[in-house]
């Protein structure tokens, strides 16, 4: 035929059945593989196989150091629980959700791997979001295993289906939802992997219960008919089996459990000469510590050793708390404010300028700021309103400041500087015992309480801290003995947190002596945990401020607005509440004021004894406090 005998319709129309043709090729490639059907070609099923996906849950986790796993159990995570007892990982069941997450928090805090928990689906999962802010904002790695409704019965109205994933995305450094048993290995490796790296922090990833379950049951659930009618039987037959196949095919390949590489920012070598240059003309330098300080790399022994090095006033605080043991001279604890106003020189290190510090207030203009922080928008908050660094650095804490340490090596401080400010902090704290020996109208001075209890700690004492007015009272006065032996919630100021770190740190630390400082109010949160730690053989002291009101809040309500509504409790004896859940109770009243030290003392033999302790001490109300924030 002559070409030019072929009419420009029809050519149009070859082309545009051409594109047709190419489309409905990719729709139907597009469909098959979200059936799964391309990789079945490579990759079969075992449908007689009777294993289950949370042996896979737990091989990742015995391959990544996890040694505890907190849950409060739930049909949706079972198979997880039962692998992980199999396989060596200490499953430690809690009385909420929350205290779970909580322990793991305690125990990423302490071990520099991450913490793990497990809770069912539904309000399981939605009873933790507190508890993983809590992480976030506390820079905690955490990973949160969450069960699900079956993947074929989202959004269908299954036993306790939400859409999960929308709640922790904004708390959350990685969410995932695991579709197939061969999603769940290297799903959890990235969790893992993204919790620790960077600014650390909690991860969410959610199991449907067909994930989990071995393939007889799932194939039994599944509702297949034997003899489908019609058509449209057939076809629902067949996308079930496929749906089945697909879920299971691949599964029990030989795969890689080990851990991802964790990426952590370091300063460069020619920001940290720059700071070496700023702190060797600095005469009245100053350092404050965050939480962030302890996270590895770095040993804390380590950077103990450098900070002493360095000779350079700090202040310390959240888990930096107790870096330099009890009498350092090096360490500050009283007259902040009035300190960074006359400091030259002051070095961020993994602390930020949010409320705690007066939303950088408190720093002179005249000072020359350093700030170092593996988070950019934190590092900078409320920059150029109230403060501005001369150097910002995004990196690691602690790696900085060994660098900064090794560059220093001849450098040394104004001594007299240090001098003056550990003269200023003994002042201060020679007012506050006085303070203490004040004699109250009825009740204990919590004060002296809390001077009683300091010095009665023995080397090895861990302190957790759970309220608000007394434990505000506490952190003035009582002093952990090293690194890494002080556990608060963080910026988020959250209540409750008691229960779940004590059990998480008793863990870690089974020979150290665990304490809990609560007030009343915040042990209302946890005090059902009594029956956690007496079932796990946990045994820690809770010492308990009961003043029977929310003090921190009523302080400023009362003169303020005149009503002291929904600020009030009662005298409580919870003591008696700890016995009834199997524990050893002590009540300390100002009758027994002059017995407190041997109360005390008895309280700590229980313990040691193997006993979970509880000393209900009635205290009054001070002024210490005063002005301090609640809001």
């Amino acid at each position: 035929m002559d070409p030019a005998s072929v009419s420009p319709s029809s050519s149009c129309s070859s082309a545009w059945l051409l594109v047709l043709l190419g489309t409905l090729g990719t729709a139907l490639l597009g469909a098959a593989h979200r059936l799964g059907l391309i990789y079945q070609l490579w990759h079969k099923a075992e449908p007689k196989s009777t294993r289950h996906g949370g042996e896979l849950v737990a091989e990742v986790l015995k391959a990544h150091g996890v040694r505890y796993l907190f849950t409060l159990v739930g049909g949706h995570i079972s198979p997880i629980l039962v692998a992980s007892e199999k396989l060596g990982i200490r499953v430690v069941d809690t009385r909420h959700e929350a205290t779970a997450v909580f322990a793991a928090d305690a125990v990423a805090r302490l071990s520099g791997t991450v913490g793990v928990a497990a809770v069912t689906a539904g309000p399981g999962v939605t009873n933790t979001v507190t508890a993983v802010k809590n992480a976030q904002m506390a820079e905690s790695p955490v990973l949160l295993i969450g069960g699900a409704a079956a993947t074929l019965q989202k959004g269908r109205g299954a036993l306790q289906d939400i859409d999960q994933l929308c709640l922790f995305k904004p708390l959350c450094k990685f969410c995932a939802s695991v579709r197939t048993v061969r999603d769940i290995v290297p799903t959890l490796r990235r969790a893992i992997a993204a919790a620790q790296s960077g600014t650390p922090g909690p991860v969410f990833v959610e199991f449907p219960i067909d994930v989990l379950y071995p393939y007889y049951l799932v194939e039994k659930e599944l509702g297949f008919k034997e003899t489908p009618r019609g058509l449209l039987g057939g076809v629902i037959n067949w996308y079930l089996g496929n749906h089945l196949r697909n879920l299971y095919a691949g599964a029990w390949e030989t795969r890689d459990f080990s851990p991802l590489p964790v990426q952590v920012p370091q300063a460069t070598a020619e920001q940290v000469q720059q700071c070496v240059e700023l702190v060797s003309r600095a005469k009245k330098p100053v350092m404050l510590l965050g939480s962030q300080v302890t996270l590895p790399p770095t040993p804390v022994e380590k950077l103990r050793e450098a900070l002493e090095a360095l000779g350079i006033p700090c202040f310390l605080g959240g888990m930096a708390r107790g870096m330099l043991g009890r009498n350092s001279p090096l360490h500050i604890r009283q007259n902040r404010r009035e300190v960074l106003k006359e400091a030259d020189l002051v070095i961020l290190a993994g602390t930020v300028c949010d409320f705690r510090l007066s939303y950088g207030r408190v720093l002179s203009r005249r000072s020359t700021v350093i700030a170092i922080n593996r988070d950019r928008a934190l590092m900078l908050r409320n920059s150029d309103v109230f403060w501005k660094p001369r150097v910002a650095i995004q990196g690691d804490a602690g790696s900085f400041l060994l660098s900064l340490s090794q560059g220093l090596k001849s450098y040394s401080p104004p001594q007299d500087w240090a001098a003056s400010l550990k003269d200023g902090d003994q002042r201060k704290e020679k007012a506050n015992r006085e303070k203490s020996e004040e004699p109250m109208e009825q009740h204990l001075n919590p004060l002296k309480l809390l001077h009683h209890m300091d010095n009665l700690l023995p080397e090895n004492s861990l302190l957790v801290l759970d309220g608000g007015d007394f434990v505000g009272s506490a952190a003035y006065i009582v002093r952990p003995w090293g690194p890494l032996l002080w556990l608060d919630p963080g910026a988020f100021g959250t209540l409750g947190v008691g229960g779940g770190f004590a059990l998480g740190a008793k863990l870690c630390r089974p020979d150290s002596e665990v304490w809990i400082l609560y007030g009343d109010g915040s042990l209302g949160y946890s005090i059902m945990e009594f029956d956690t730690f007496v079932r796990h053989k946990t045994p820690v002291i809770a010492l308990v401020g009961n003043d029977a009101c929310w003090s921190q809040i009523s302080r400023e309500q009362v003169p303020l607005l005149g009503s002291n509504v929904a600020c009030g409790l009662a005298y409580v004896d919870y003591h008696l509440v700890a016995e009834g859940l199997g524990g050893k109770g002590f009540l300390l009243s100002r009758q027994d004021e002059a017995c407190m030290d041997n109360i005390i003392q008895a309280a700590q033999e229980a313990c040691r004894e193997g006993h979970p302790t509880l000393i209900n001490a009635l205290i009054g109300r001070t002024s210490f406090r005063e002005g301090s924030i609640s809001v």
